[in-house]
């Protein structure tokens, strides 16, 4: 029984030939580059390719790679674009006078014909200013992808128009922290911007309207972990706030309140109860409250304690 009558092969890279065996003299079919009778079973050439990844060291370190960087949304061009490297070759060899006058006339050309129209060239600014940002404020990479992200569907829907390109960056940064539940700011956010304060909610307030952006109340829970952190208090006392700002909530005395008066209220009464040193007016400047509104928010906690 031949061969062909048992086995039956897919898959790609299969061709048949019109070859004949030179052993039994049947026909010859080529199944990745690799030709085999189909009567006898005979390999009459083994030429067959690895379809694996072409792995090389290309650096100092020897790490493993088969091309460059990724693609990545933090960059106009993805990340594609072409360096022209500086006084040395390839191989790590000096280069003449001439081939670096040569190299310094493409490099030239190679920035002006860089930005194919002014909204590439926008964009670019846009996403270096959202790296810088995100840098300042210390937040982790996913943050600072999503962000670039939510700026280039806001410059495609027209968004940056009559708006300064560093608000719409902030704005970008502020909604992401909004939309991942983070502790942000408005304040803590232009203070690493290039804006004011007004004009990054703004930008936000439109984004929050046209893209219809998924984001959540701010609550005083979210705010505690930051406060207590730069507050350097114990755990105890971190705590007890975040079970003082749950029961406010599940009480609804949150309503009409800003989230950091009440999270300087529940920090400042605990506090009090276990005994930390600390003053009411550090609390408020870190929390960006007065201590009328911190004193306040504590009186609302301990009537609600004197109730239930």
């Amino acid at each position: 029984m031949a061969t062909r009558d048992i086995y039956t092969t897919f898959g790609e890279g299969v061709q048949t030939t019109t070859t004949n065996c030179r052993d039994c003299g049947g026909s010859v079919r080529t199944i990745d580059h690799e030709t085999v009778c189909e009567d006898c079973g005979r390999i009459l050439e083994d030429t067959k390719l690895d379809q694996g990844p072409d792995w090389g060291r290309h650096d100092e370190q020897g790490s493993k790679r088969r091309t460059g960087a990724p693609l990545t949304p933090t960059r106009h061009d993805r990340g594609l674009s072409t360096e022209i490297g500086y006084k040395q070759d390839g191989h790590g060899n000096a280069l003449s006078n001439t081939k670096l006058r040569q190299l310094n006339r493409l490099r030239r050309e190679q920035s002006r014909a860089q930005w194919q129209s002014k909204a590439e060239r926008n964009l670019a600014y846009g996403l270096g200013e959202i790296r810088r940002i995100v840098t300042s404020l210390g937040l982790a990479q996913s943050i600072r992808d999503q962000a670039c992200s939510l700026f280039r569907t806001a410059q495609s829907a027209q968004l940056c128009r009559g708006r300064s390109l560093e608000a719409v960056a902030a704005a970008s940064v502020y909604a992401t922290t909004r939309c991942n539940g983070l502790g942000r700011s408005r304040a803590e956010v232009a203070a690493c911007a290039c804006c004011d304060q007004q004009r990054l909610t703004n930008a936000y307030t439109a984004m929050n309207v046209e893209l219809e952006l998924p984001t959540q109340p701010i609550a005083a829970t979210d705010r505690i972990p930051r406060l207590a952190t730069e507050l350097e208090v114990p755990d105890q006392v971190r705590r007890q706030a975040l079970e003082l700002a749950q029961k406010a909530r599940e009480r609804r005395l949150t309503i009409g309140c800003r989230p950091s008066g009440v999270a300087a209220g529940c920090l400042y009464l605990a506090v009090q109860r276990v005994g930390f040193c600390l003053s009411q007016q550090r609390i408020a400047d870190i929390a960006g409250t007065s201590p009328n509104t911190l004193r306040s928010r504590r009186d609302e906690l301990l009537e609600m304690e004197a109730e239930t």
